[in-house]
């Protein structure tokens, strides 16, 4: 029982520095912008996407052993979900419903990202979910993400 104790105290930990740290993905531009603009200069270049991401994957990665498994990649996200619903004012039950539906959803997203299906992301994997993500936010594709640009698959 206490060799199981230290991991989850540990988890907690962990889960309640990201909870008040980040906020869930953002897929609103606007959000992107305000997750990843590490300057405030209120655009996002590549390289401030790439260090905001390399920070995750490396507080994602909970064990130290350079790959994310599932439960430390929905643990992530539910730190990150629980302090964006925290600040909500959705009903409780919403909010309850919501919860749900993420992380239902992360468990999905890891399967994807998992290209090989070793159940395990590595660096390569959790990168090239970034690649796609600030290229869909880069409508215009110089490398910078700024506030009145339009996403690539927005109409």
């Amino acid at each position: 029982m206490t060799a199981l104790r230290l991991p989850l105290a540990l988890t907690a930990a962990l889960l309640a520095f990201g909870a008040a740290s980040a906020h869930a993905a953002p897929h609103e531009h606007s959000a992107f912008i305000t997750d990843y603009d590490l300057d405030k200069d209120g655009k996002v270049t590549a390289a401030e996407f790439k260090t905001v991401r390399d920070q995750r994957f490396a507080a994602t990665d909970v064990n130290k052993d350079g790959v994310v498994d599932e439960s430390e990649y929905v643990a992530e996200y539910q730190g990150r979900l629980t302090a964006q619903l925290a600040a909500s004012t959705e009903s409780a039950e919403r909010k309850a419903e919501e919860e749900v539906r993420q992380i239902r959803q992360a468990h999905v997203r890891f399967g994807v990202l998992d290209k090989d299906k070793d159940q395990k992301m590595s660096p390569a994997e959790f990168a090239a979910s970034g690649d796609r993500a600030f290229a869909e936010q880069d409508g215009d594709g110089d490398g910078i993400v700024t506030a009145g640009e339009k996403k690539k698959n927005a109409e």
